[in-house]
């Protein structure tokens, strides 16, 4: 095994070892704590008896940790090779082994849940099968590099990934790589700077993809560079992993936090240069709504969520705030990326939490520029999703002399795919290496094209106006017309059919009561009522059609002047006998136009439009022709 593929392969035809026990999907939960405790194995090879007989004398932790030259020992007698030296007590003497490690590892392991699979394999026999396969592989830090490793764990990671039902917590490593290149866009020459130090962050990091990828950016341009990493994560099997493998690589492992990042912030006070995250789309808040409101209450914007709080049903936005909150305030500031789907563009109307965060983002201006995304490129979904790309310090003037300072950009990337040979769950399209090249080149530009628009932030500032349309009513007493009365609400309840009958029968059973008694009573009066009206009407039915309100009113209450109707049943009647009528007169109210509530509408006005243009008096709305532009962004007052 000399090569990268070869250790791969070696490591995924174990896996096979597993079938008939395991489903396919189920591999990465032996296999992954397998790797991770075989390179511990191996790293700790050199000094693991220096460590055995200083605990027998002193057993401290962070003595034997230094003793064994890393951040993590393991006291226990056994190693993989003493494993094998007793195959009828493989069990009970590979658990003794995995607590004889330090705090740190224990707890990973524990993460990974793994003392369940143990039990499994060891009640299959092939616990002992598994450990000698691994042993047989040398993961030794002389053989592989801490960097090859993190590239074997990283490859087997998305192996597992995508043969996982949904893919969950994992982003095709295409789109994170087309992210790295946008938060790095334009700042490549800061990257180049000998002895730099970079910290990169991603608060929702999953199994930490996107960690890696960034810090290999980094790393490829300027070998010499120092990244710290930063992340938090939830899940913990998918925690134990992006630990692990931080700590493969010798980076700091407790830079990784576990927990709910809106309620138990791992990383509170810190800073970082760079961010990337892929939340999950609409997760439900309403467990931490009180912690998230009390936050907000007592802190406000020197908080995380002072720029409002959005509907429980989609965390999005909260995500996006706790990622700001992580910017740098200095010169350089920070640039980070997020993925969303369409939701937190579009969901929430003038004045609620998702369209006031919306507006504090543009208004601040955070928001650099949106990719719109190929659909069908994630294994769990399907749906349109879009990279926001964010800065606190827009540059004054791109290379080509552009200015992105208080402009927004809108790329169209939506085209740029290929075709998979085989569908991966909902994985059916991939973003290529030319795709992505193509995409942050057409950003990096800064320059209108088919696919690319840029807007000032006010183009994206909306007033909400209600347009009212105003009231035209014809009248005529015909037949036609006095059946309409019936349709009217408050007319036909005046006798339910329905209700009546229900009554007659607990009447007739004897158990209706005193209450419901009066309540028929009043039905038979409704009805008797009813027939007055209707039979007056028909009466007067002369087919004259009558355009104007007044002169109709006038003539209708003469004619029911002695049925001494109540207003709500008048009015009932005299809109039964009207029909709407573009030519009639307009129905006035106090010397007004009435509007027609029907007809009522309501436009979303960019602020950038002249308010002459719209005459809200003969509520005609003229429409200026504009480019198509994403509205969704539109902030609503």
């Amino acid at each position: 095994m000399k090569n990268f593929n070869d250790k791969v392969n070696f490591i995924w035809k174990i896996a096979e070892l597993l079938r008939g026990i395991y489903k396919q999907e189920k591999y990465g939960s032996v296999i992954l704590p397998m790797a991770v405790l075989r390179r511990f194995d191996c790293l700790l090879k050199n000094t693991k008896q220096a460590v055995v007989e200083k605990e027998k004398n002193v057993d401290i932790e962070v003595i034997l940790n230094k003793t064994a030259g890393y951040g993590f020992s393991n006291k226990s007698q056994f190693d993989f090779e003493k494993l094998l030296e007793d195959s009828d007590n493989i069990r009970a003497n590979f658990e003794s082994y995995i607590q004889g490690f330090s705090g740190n590892i224990r707890e990973i392991i524990e993460n990974f849940e793994f003392d369940k699979e143990i039990k499994k394999l060891d009640d299959n026999n092939i616990l002992f099968l598994v450990v000698k396969e691994f042993n047989s592989i040398d993961l030794h830090p002389e053989a592989v590099s801490n960097q090859e490793m993190g590239y074997i764990f990283e490859e087997l990671i998305r192996r597992f990934s995508e043969n996982a039902e949904a893919g969950d917590h994992y982003t095709p490593r295409e789109v994170i790589e087309l992210m790295v290149n946008l938060i790095f866009n334009g700042v490549e020459d800061e990257l180049t700077t000998p002895g730099s130090i970079f910290t990169v962050g991603d608060f929702a990091c999953g199994t930490g993809g996107m960690l890696s990828v960034a810090t290999d950016y980094i790393k490829k341009i300027n070998p010499d560079a120092q990244v710290e990493v930063f992340g938090q994560e939830l899940n913990n099997q998918s925690y134990a992993i992006c630990r692990s493998d931080i700590l493969i690589k010798g980076q700091k492992e407790k830079n990784i936090a576990f927990g709910n990042s809106f309620t138990e912030d791992g990383h509170k006070d810190q800073k970082v240069r760079f961010a990337l995250m892929n939340p999950p789309f609409g997760v439900d808040w309403k467990k931490d709504k009180d912690f998230i409101t009390k936050e907000v209450k007592e802190y406000g914007f020197n908080g995380r969520f002072g720029a409002g709080i959005p509907r429980t049903s989609d965390g999005s936005l909260l995500f996006l705030q706790h990622m700001i909150s992580k910017m740098m305030d200095d010169e350089k500031g920070s640039r980070m990326a997020i993925i969303f789907n369409g939701s937190p563009l579009f969901t929430g109307d003038a004045g609620s939490g998702e369209s006031e965060i919306r507006r504090w983002v543009i208004e601040n201006d955070l928001l650099e520029g949106i990719i719109a995304l190929p659909t069908d490129l994630f294994y769990n979904t399907g749906i349109a999703t879009y990279i926001w790309v964010l800065t606190n310090r827009k540059n004054e003037k791109t290379l080509k002399g552009a200015v992105r300072k208080g402009k927004i950009q809108l790329v169209d990337g939506s085209g740029f795919y290929h075709k998979m040979r085989k569908s991966l769950g909902s994985k059916r399209n991939q973003i290529s290496d030319t795709d992505i090249k193509e995409i942050a080149r057409i950003y990096g530009e800064f320059k209108e094209n088919e696919y690319c628009k840029i807007f000032d932030n006010e183009e994206f500032g909306y007033l909400k106006v209600t347009i009212e349309r105003p009231l035209k009513l014809n009248f005529k007493i015909s037949k036609e017309r006095i059946e309409n009365i019936y349709s009217e609400s408050t007319f036909s309840k005046l006798y339910d059919e329905d209700k009546v009958e229900e009554l007659e029968l607990k009447k007739e059973k004897q158990t209706i009561k005193k209450k419901e008694i009066l309540d028929l009573e009043k039905q038979y009066e409704g009805k008797k009522l009813q027939e007055k009206i209707i039979s007056t009407l028909k009466e007067n039915i002369s087919g004259e059609l009558i355009k104007n309100r007044e002169t109709f009113d006038r003539k209708l209450k003469n004619i029911l002047k002695d049925l001494k109707l109540t207003n709500p049943i008048y009015k009932a009647i005299l809109m039964g006998l009207s029909e709407r009528d573009e030519t009639a007169d307009y129905c006035m109210k106090a010397k007004k136009k009435e509007a027609d509530t029907s007809l009522r509408d309501t436009e979303s006005i960019a602020l950038s439009t002249p308010v002459e243009e719209f005459d809200i008096n003969t509520a005609n709305y003229i429409k200026k022709e504009k480019e198509n532009k994403m509205d969704p962004l539109s902030r609503t007052l």
